[in-house]
Formats: C-alpha cells, sequence, structure tokens
C-alpha cells in the first residue's frame, strides 16, 4: 500500500475514486473530494485491497487517508432498474449510431432482424439499426435468405451500474 503526496494540492482533487455499494458492487468513479466529504461524514468506509493507493488529506484539525476505493456503509435499498422502451432513440443508441449490416452510420432506420410479418417480436433481441439501402435490400426476409449478417447480435441494454461492474472487473480482477 503507497500513500502518494503531492506538492500541488487542487489537482490531488482530481484523483478518481471507485465507491462500492453496501454489498461490494462497484457503482461509479468519483474525485477524491467527493470522496473526502462521504468519509468525513461518515457515509463511507475506506476499502483496503491488495495495491490499494491511498492519499493524504490534511486540514487544520484532521489528516484523512483516502483510499481509492470507498465503500458506502448506509444507503438506500439498491433501486429497481426498468430497461427501457425499444424506441428508435434508445435502439440508435445501443448499435452506436451505426448500421448494424454494413456499419454505415447515414440514413438510419429501424429494422426488424425477424420481420413483424413472419411473427418476430418488437422486442431488444429483434431490432436493430440498418441503414435504408441495407434495409431495402433485406425487405421482408430472414438474414439467410437476404444474404445479410449482424455484426453484432442484438440485446437489452445492461443497467448502468451492472455494465460499470463488469467494466470494473474487467480491469481489475481479483487475485
Amino acid at each position: 500500500m503507497s500513500i502518494q503526496q503531492t506538492s500541488q494540492p487542487l489537482s490531488r482533487f482530481k484523483n478518481p475514486v471507485v465507491v462500492f455499494s453496501k454489498n461490494y458492487l462497484p457503482l461509479a468513479r468519483i474525485t477524491l473530494k467527493r470522496a473526502v466529504v462521504l468519509l468525513v461524514t461518515e457515509r463511507a468506509e475506506a476499502l483496503e485491497f491488495g495495491t490499494t493507493q491511498q492519499w493524504e488529506v490534511r486540514s487544520p484539525s484532521l489528516v484523512l487517508q483516502v483510499s481509492e476505493h470507498i465503500r458506502l456503509v448506509s444507503g438506500h435499498r439498491e433501486r429497481h432498474w426498468k430497461v427501457p422502451s425499444v424506441t428508435r432513440r434508445e435502439v440508435f443508441r445501443r448499435d452506436q449510431h451505426r448500421c448494424q449490416y454494413c456499419g454505415s452510420p447515414k440514413q438510419l432506420t429501424l429494422d426488424h432482424v425477424i420481420p413483424r410479418s413472419k411473427g418476430g417480436p418488437h422486442s431488444w433481441d429483434n431490432v436493430v439499426t440498418a441503414c435504408a439501402p441495407c434495409n431495402s435490400a433485406k425487405g421482408d426476409r430472414l438474414l439467410p435468405t437476404a444474404n445479410l449478417t449482424l455484426k453484432t447480435k442484438p440485446k437489452a441494454p445492461m443497467h448502468p451500474v451492472m455494465a460499470f461492474a463488469e467494466q470494473f472487473w474487467t480491469e481489475h480482477p481479483p487475485d
């Protein structure tokens, strides 16, 4: 564990600190300044992993060791998150404003992978972003008969906290 002191006191407050929920689920990255507030008000506690970095923050009456990982000790129950409705805006956002057949960012429309006329639902797993030329080339056919393939498999958006947790544990695998 290392304690870091910098000669630039204001830049130190921009260091990122990862906040965990009461059940150790990584929630977000916050600034060191916000972490100090949570620690001083006793709404969070420092976590120490094997290679945790710490910063020393001083005031006239207090010297505080701030870890790069903190855990909330109080808080509300986990919020319920509802999967957003399948809308044009949300599908474009999920597909990063790119055609899922050719990758073009122009003339975007929505396409049902299994056409509605063939019993395909209007759901996250069946709706993709397509450019107008690819959409009209596919028409009312299934992918194999239209000779098209998807760049990515369509799926419902992930809870923002779960997405952050997945990214965090990918970057920081447990020892």
